[in-house]
């Protein structure tokens, strides 16, 4: 069975079809970051448990559910770009009719 794929078809490799591959490893740097932090400066495991959950979590789901099914790199560019230079357009809407 041959399948026919136009050739403006962007296909991405994802892990488990639900992530790239770049927001895996960049998922991975952070629970690893985290993971440290908790251990160096928490002593209770239901605390270190309730932070690592509480930090890692929001970065999972938008990993898996995403913008738009957008790269997280991206996404983080697309707003570090805006922090850098935010710019507001504001165009005044001309009528033809005199009123």
């Amino acid at each position: 069975m041959k399948f026919i794929f136009p050739q403006n078809y962007n296909f991405n490799n994802k892990i488990f079809g639900l992530i790239d591959y770049s927001t895996a490893i960049i998922n991975i740097v952070w629970y690893v970051f985290v993971f440290c932090l908790c251990n160096l400066f928490l002593q209770n495991l239901n605390v270190k448990i309730f932070v690592f959950i509480i930090l890692c979590m929001p970065l999972l789901l938008f990993s898996i559910i995403g913008f738009n099914h957008e790269n997280i790199l991206y996404v983080f560019t697309y707003l570090l770009k805006y922090i850098q230079r935010p710019k507001i357009y504001l165009y005044e809407k001309e009528s033809n009719y005199n009123e």
